[in-house]
């Protein structure tokens, strides 16, 4: 007789919730030519939608175009893996167009970057030099803002303990 297959539990809506609000490096997947094309991204969460500045430039805009529809995933995990938890959103990537939607999640991006203390190499992924004022963010529009949106499908996982 063959032993149980022991499943990884599922999170709640308030867990994943919570770990996406938490975190802030993601990977999106797009549908690529043969392959999954996987990219990391950092990301804001505003409680409703996840948000991600994006360079103007690479192959991500190229699939990005043909077809928005993605594969997000956010995770957390201890470094021996005595912990994990991780989240992954299916949905559609809009670039938004709103002024002040724009400018409010560029704010919200210095805002992390000031509070989590995150490097300041972390500019050139949005499109800047290290060297910039941080500021540049909000007011040079170096960078596409990506909106997730149609969300299909969240699945959260985590080990039995916690997440």
């Amino acid at each position: 007789m063959a032993p149980e297959v022991v499943k990884i539990p599922s999170m709640k809506k308030r867990e994943y919730d919570r770990l996406i609000n938490e975190e802030h490096v993601c990977r999106i997947a797009f549908k690529g030519d043969k392959y999954p094309y996987v990219a990391p991204f950092v990301y804001i969460f505003d409680g409703r939608f996840m948000y991600f500045l994006s360079t103007k430039y690479g192959k991500k805009i190229e699939l990005f175009r043909e077809d928005p529809h993605v594969s997000v995933e956010v995770e957390r995990y201890a470094p021996d893996l005595s912990s994990y938890s991780f989240v992954t959103l299916r949905g559609r990537l809009v670039e938004a167009s709103d002024p002040g939607e724009k400018r409010a999640v560029r704010e919200r991006f210095v805002d992390l970057i000031r509070r989590k203390n995150l490097s300041r190499n972390v500019l050139s992924a949005l499109g800047h030099s290290p060297s910039d004022p941080l500021d540049s963010i909000v007011e040079e529009e170096r960078s596409l803002v990506w909106k997730l949106v149609d969300v299909e499908k969240i699945m959260g996982l985590k080990d039995g303990d916690k997440i």
